[in-house]
């Protein structure tokens, strides 16, 4: 059984390999020294913070291994240099009925963060803004709110 490959953008790839490097190299020793303060305390049976340092490390493992899959499966979405329609990377700008205007990145599932309008190619005004450009009307929750793309960039 073959793997969905991940799609992500060349700096949400960078910023997970970063992540998992910074879980290997230095919290894999923190939870390690940590686990070791806790073993030197004495009696295991009864040490609260031996079993939290086991919790902290059994944690990091499963993040460890998460990113690691990610890395494995992870395909860089490469756009084409005169293309002006949305695609994973791009930064839109929407303007609303009421002509307000807010920025939104589109990115992969993995690097998706609505507090930074990082919005996943997976999500429905995600689907709705692929392939779009500047003129190009949006409409999202059955019509309830409705876009039209300013304009479209990519960093």
């Amino acid at each position: 059984m073959s793997k969905e490959p991940i799609y992500l953008t060349a700096k949400g790839l960078e910023k997970i390999k970063e992540e998992l490097r910074y879980l290997k190299e230095e919290k894999r020793q923190e939870l390690a020294d940590y686990m070791g303060a806790a073993l030197a305390d004495g009696d295991l049976r009864e040490s609260a913070a031996y079993d939290e340092a086991r919790l902290l490390q059994s944690a990091n493992e499963a993040r460890i291994a998460d990113l690691e899959e990610i890395v494995h499966r992870a395909v860089v979405v490469e756009r084409e240099a005169n293309d002006a329609a949305a695609a994973l990377g791009a930064s839109l700008e929407l303007e609303d009925e009421k002509g307000e205007r807010q920025v939104f990145h589109l990115v992969g599932t993995h690097e998706a963060d609505i507090f930074e309008n990082r919005i996943s190619d997976d999500s429905e005004l995600g689907r709705q803004l692929l392939g779009k450009r500047a003129g190009d009307k949006v409409v999202v929750n059955g019509g309830a709110i409705a876009y039209t793309v300013v304009s479209v960039s990519f960093d």
